[in-house]
């Protein structure tokens, strides 16, 4: 990962890792005590590796449950403030998947991000998901 030039491009090289089922990338995009709050348990995650634990329990789940092909997309963020080296950013996100073969969209979604400046480039220190709702296509 080369350095993000600002918090918002930091976010978005961890959607676009994530998208691309990158775990290597996604996990460079994280401090080493970062934290993952979502909505899929155990709920928490932290510590250095934890983009790659979350990513590991994404995938058991989406066998457990039949879903797949995830992809996030973000919409400019409401909030982006920067204090020195640090920073908090919230954007609207969609969500589509495969849920047992049926397209599925999760519109209304929420990442709230906090970042930090370390050795010269953003960093994701932790984030948290909110859920939208739902619709079958």
């Amino acid at each position: 990962m080369t350095a993000a030039p600002d918090p918002e491009a930091a976010v978005r090289w961890f959607i676009d890792a994530f998208n691309n089922g990158d775990v290597e990338a996604m996990a460079a995009c994280f401090t080493n005590s970062a934290v993952i709050l979502d909505g899929m348990p155990p709920h928490l995650w932290q510590g250095p590796t934890a983009a790659r634990d979350w990513y590991r329990d994404v995938l058991i789940e989406g066998v457990h449950q039949g879903a797949g092909d995830y992809f996030v997309s973000l919409a400019k963020p409401l909030h982006a403030n920067v204090t020195g080296d640090s920073a908090y950013a919230v954007f609207p996100a969609t969500m589509t998947f495969k849920m047992r073969g049926r397209q599925i969209t999760q519109a209304g979604a929420m990442l709230t991000t906090a970042l930090r400046w370390v050795n010269g480039e953003w960093r994701l220190v932790a984030w948290a998901w909110a859920k939208g709702t739902s619709q079958k296509a």
